[in-house]
């Protein structure tokens, strides 16, 4: 999202350059969505993707669709989201000329649609999938009841959701819980929350107490943001938005990091502003 022009801006040598770079410290799998740089990103990525001559198996593309934004781009009146069969499809088939590829590794349902039907959804997807245009679906901000739903339809593989310290609330709504007994990957978007874009009693709170953990685990305090998410049982990828080579790298040493149980309350403690129930 960050690499076209709702970000970085990147030229096509330097988004190649980046691909390159995440490839070299073992980072393979990136996450697009056809709205992001108002439906441009993706075409961007693509270009430098082909330029950069990395064969298609080694890495791992997802995209989104659904969401009809007010851009440019499209003639849309009002931002809105669509899951009728043809339009899935239809978008399917643009990011995958877009990017450059054949086949998308995971497709998500950007955002719920309280229009949505199940079983029109299902045969959109069963019919990407057998004609091989991606291989596992998935959907984005979804509750357990809108999972459970289309669920009843269509095997649902992913849910990438909001998720960080300072946005916690998937593990007390029961999203996560619902995750883990269905065996459902969580992805997080937003990994580190508000801690570094907000000053206030809880970005104060935590920076304290991530600060006293620095040298008993020799990390950064983003890295403890990212082991913390980690932690959880239901097994949360953290979707890392930076650009920033340094953090990239800091990003996956993250992974390492094993957080003792105590240290992870004392890390949520600070974040709530109080001891747990």
């Amino acid at each position: 999202m960050t690499w076209g022009v709702w970000g970085k801006q990147f030229s096509t040598t330097e988004m190649e350059t980046m691909i390159q770079h995440c490839i070299s410290i073992g980072i393979t799998t990136f996450d697009h969505a056809d709205i992001y740089g108002g439906y441009t990103t993706e075409a961007e990525f693509g270009k430098a993707f082909t330029n950069s001559g990395i064969q298609r198996e080694s890495i791992q593309l997802i995209s989104k669709c659904g969401i009809q934004y007010i851009s440019e781009n499209r003639n849309n009146k009002v931002k809105h989201y669509d899951y009728s069969k043809d339009y899935i499809i239809w978008s399917v088939e643009e990011s995958l000329k877009h990017l450059q590829t054949e086949y998308l590794d995971l497709l998500l349902l950007h955002r719920p649609s309280p229009l949505m039907q199940p079983d029109e959804i299902a045969e959109a997807i069963t019919i990407l999938k057998k004609q091989g245009k991606i291989r596992d679906f998935g959907v984005s901000n979804f509750t357990p009841s809108q999972m459970e739903m289309l669920g009843l339809c269509i095997i649902v593989d992913s849910n990438q959701i909001e998720f960080s310290l300072t946005a916690h609330q998937a593990m007390h709504d029961g999203t996560l819980n619902y995750m883990l007994t269905n065996g459902i990957e969580p992805m997080s978007w937003s990994p580190l929350g508000s801690v570094f874009k907000e000053d206030n009693e809880q970005t104060r709170r935590i920076h304290k107490q991530l600060g006293a953990l620095l040298k008993k685990y020799n990390a950064t305090e983003d890295q403890l943001l990212l082991s913390w998410i980690l932690k959880h049982p239901a097994g949360v990828i953290p979707v890392v938005g930076t650009t920033n080579k340094i953090r990239l790298q800091q990003a996956i040493e993250a992974s390492k990091i094993e957080l003792e149980l105590e240290d992870w309350f004392l890390i949520l403690v600070a974040s709530q502003g109080h001891k747990v129930p």
